[in-house]
């Protein structure tokens, strides 16, 4: 008896088991599978986030920006006071920390360095044949400098292995140089800025009388010199080579003289013509005027002299009637468009940032510190002494007086 009653039992269990997974494969195959309330939801929520999703903004233009000053000096008095007795070094970082913030935020950074590095064997020393520490392109570099133009009358002060070593230095510090070249090239600098191509091109006037260290085919091909079929035939060349803006970084005109020459205001209209579409321009030591121009119904930009970005050439050690003005120099922004379905680039902004030389006494020598003067005469919190304050004040009206700008407008009216 006990024997048949387990095996009803377990016989009864198996039956009752096989009706229940009976219904429930039953319901499943009738419902479709059973979905949990919350994961529901979240594909409820994921399909309505798909379908509200704004689409992706087409990408229509792109933009660059570059900066550039005018000329890079270091005369005696300013290597002198770079000198650090504990390092044993010359060191010129500080004397471009109050501006460093302009010139490593853009996109491009350009300047004029208007010496060389040929090595302490020659001896370090400024006007009138420069010699300059290595150290000062670490400097630039630190900076945030980008390409040095080395085509000016100083290029040729160290011979032809100053011309070498200052382009092997430059770029040991991360950068590269236009406008002198250790042995001949047809190339064209072309940078690729955030897809906007941008030609640089340098020349100068001359080279103060020492052309002959070099004989004339050294000369033809290391340095770069002013001469309008050169110019046009580069210009040229880059055109050939589908960029969206040229640049020509120019040493011209006269020094001291804060009105461009009718030479200078004449080639610049045939660079225009040529196809250049900024021309930035160095040498007179002393600021020159900026123009927008409508050249054919596109924007053309010239300055003509962008002043000394820093030198030790001011009212103290200068006798000519220009003496105040070398103090000051000016970095120049310029934002360009490009228009990625016309393919075409303009200029879409340029502004400026006047500087000033300040030489103070420390550690019995000079030193130099580049300054942006309209964040010192406007801050309440200086501490530079009242009689600077003026000279920048002074400096400043000068600047925008010549710049073809609205802020110089405002001013005026003031």
């Amino acid at each position: 008896m006990r024997r048949r009653k387990t095996g009803f039992s377990v016989a009864l269990f198996i039956v009752m088991l096989i009706a229940v997974l009976g219904i429930y494969f039953f319901n499943e195959i009738s419902n479709g599978p059973i979905i949990e309330p919350n994961i529901l939801k979240k594909a409820e929520s994921d399909t309505q986030k798909e379908e509200t999703k704004e689409p992706v903004e087409e990408v229509t233009n792109i933009e660059a920006t570059l900066v550039a000053t005018g000329d890079i000096m270091f005369h005696s008095t300013q290597i002198k006071g770079a000198y650090n007795e504990e390092q044993d070094k010359y060191v010129f970082d500080n004397v471009f920390k109050s501006v460093k913030k302009y010139i490593e935020s853009a996109d491009l950074a350009l300047g004029n360095f208007e010496t060389v590095t040929a090595g302490p064997e020659h001896g370090y020393r400024g006007f009138p044949t420069f010699n300059s520490p290595e150290s000062t392109l670490e400097a630039l570099g630190n900076t945030g400098f980008d390409i040095l133009t080395t085509a000016n009358n100083h290029s040729l002060d160290g011979g032809k292995e100053g011309i070498i070593e200052t382009i092997d230095n430059i770029n040991k510090y991360g950068m590269e140089n236009v406008g002198t070249y250790k042995e001949k090239t047809d190339d064209i600098l072309i940078k690729d800025i955030n897809g906007i191509k941008i030609a640089i091109l340098s020349y100068t006037y001359g080279c103060n009388g020492l052309e002959a260290r070099l004989t004339k085919d050294e000369l033809d091909a290391m340095v770069n010199r002013i001469d309008e079929d050169r110019i046009m035939n580069d210009i040229n060349k880059a055109n050939e080579q589908d960029v969206d803006s040229t640049v020509v970084f120019i040493h011209w005109g006269n020094e001291y003289q804060r009105t461009p020459s009718q030479y200078q205001t004449d080639l610049a209209q045939k660079m225009f013509d040529w196809g250049a579409d900024i021309i930035l321009g160095s040498h007179p030591h002393v600021i020159q005027k900026s123009e927008k121009i409508d050249h054919n119904g596109e924007d053309k930009f010239v300055i003509y002299s962008m002043g000394n970005f820093v030198s030790n050439q001011r009212r103290e050690t200068l006798t000519n009637s220009s003496k105040v003005y070398t103090e000051d120099g000016v970095i120049v922004q310029i934002t360009l468009d490009k228009d990625l379905k016309a393919g075409k680039t303009k200029i879409k902004e340029v502004s400026y940032v006047p500087t000033w030389v300040h030489r103070y006494r420390a550690e019995g020598k000079y030193k130099y510190e580049i300054l942006p003067v309209e964040e010192y005469i406007n801050s309440e919190e200086t501490t530079l002494a009242k009689e600077v304050i003026n000279k920048m004040e002074g400096s400043y009206k000068n600047t925008i007086s010549l710049m073809d700008t609205e802020k110089k407008e405002e001013d005026d009216q003031e």
